[in-house]
């Protein structure tokens, strides 16, 4: 294993031997099968809020692929254990431990890498669906919109907060599915969508009351079901073909790119620095920047309002 060191974090290229172990540690998914030609893979990391490290994102991969050869297997559905779905990628995760999928070394390897394993599950012959609830934000809004149908929940909240404090998505796909004038209300503020608004602007593809989340997603999977495996991969293929033929991936490709770079602004750098260091954490970090919106991490509504009231508040230049 050979690491490399971009931005004070450490990536790791992974051999096989690396992946066996990956593979075989400590299991942060549940698989089962609630209907005919149906699976089900469950992020199972809920004290988490299901953010995903290293072994979740290659367990992920691995048993996506396994399903994607299993004939008795038609469509599968990808959940969170939990109040979440997933809530983005977990920085306190083990540097030591390999990425899920290689990418050849330099600025940017992270972002190039993460996408590569999104452009893997679009290019699955198997449809996957997306059940969102609860936080479905930074990482985790990625890998919904990795999958081809996304059912949510009226509650859940969808967004990408790193764009306030770190920089732009890995994946920047809300411009493609969200239009313009809603994926720039999306980057200039970080704020949620909540599970209609997903819906209404084109990120989901339902939104349901929350008590029917489970039902209303695995009746779509068994209505998906009835059709044969074969022509689901052609008619799947058919819609990621259009897309790249207006030119998708190409801009996918280049937001990673945008994304390293922002990581080497001014603002990243030194928010980055909030990470480490007696006392400090990534998630004090996140809850200081958050406490100024009042969303996400911030629980009391009076805090929130007090630092939204010091955030407005002039500061003289003497």
């Amino acid at each position: 294993m050979a690491s490399y060191a971009s931005g004070g974090i450490n990536k790791l290229i992974f051999s096989m031997k690396d992946r066996v172990k990956l593979l075989d540690g400590e299991q942060f998914i549940e698989i089962d099968r609630p209907a005919p030609f149906v699976s089900r893979i469950t992020l199972n990391r809920p004290e988490k809020r299901n953010c995903m490290n290293h072994e979740l994102r290659g367990q992920l991969f691995n048993q996506l692929q396994l399903n994607d050869q299993d004939p008795d297997i038609r469509v599968t559905i990808i959940r969170g254990a939990g109040k979440s779905f997933c809530a983005g990628y977990d920085l306190d995760m083990k540097r030591n431990v390999a990425m899920p999928m290689f990418e050849a070394e330099g600025d940017g390897m992270f972002q190039r890498h993460v996408l590569n394993g999104w452009f893997m599950m679009m290019d699955l012959a198997k449809p996957v669906i997306a059940q969102v609830q609860g936080y479905c934000l930074a990482g985790g809004s990625e890998l919904a919109a990795a999958c081809d149908i996304i059912v949510c929940a009226e509650t859940a909240k969808i967004g990408y907060p790193p764009v306030r404090s770190m920089g732009l998505p890995d994946t920047q796909i809300f411009p493609w599915v969200c239009g313009m004038r809603k994926a720039m209300e999306i980057m200039l503020t970080g704020d949620n969508m909540t599970g209609t608004e997903a819906a209404k602007c084109g990120w989901a593809t339902r939104v349901v009351p929350d008590a029917e989340l489970e039902k209303a997603t695995l009746d779509l999977a068994q209505r998906v079901a009835k059709i044969p495996s074969d022509l689901l991969a052609y008619n799947k293929r058919s819609v990621h073909r259009a897309m790249e033929a207006k030119g998708m991936r190409t801009h996918l490709r280049s937001g990673t790119d945008l994304q390293a770079l922002s990581f080497h602004s001014s603002s990243s750098r030194q928010f980055m620095k909030q990470f480490t260091g007696r006392g400090n954490s990534a998630s004090k970090a996140f809850s200081k920047r958050d406490a100024k919106f009042g969303d996400n991490r911030v629980v009391d509504p009076k805090k929130a309002q007090e630092a939204n009231r010091k955030a407005a508040t002039p500061r003289s230049n003497l």
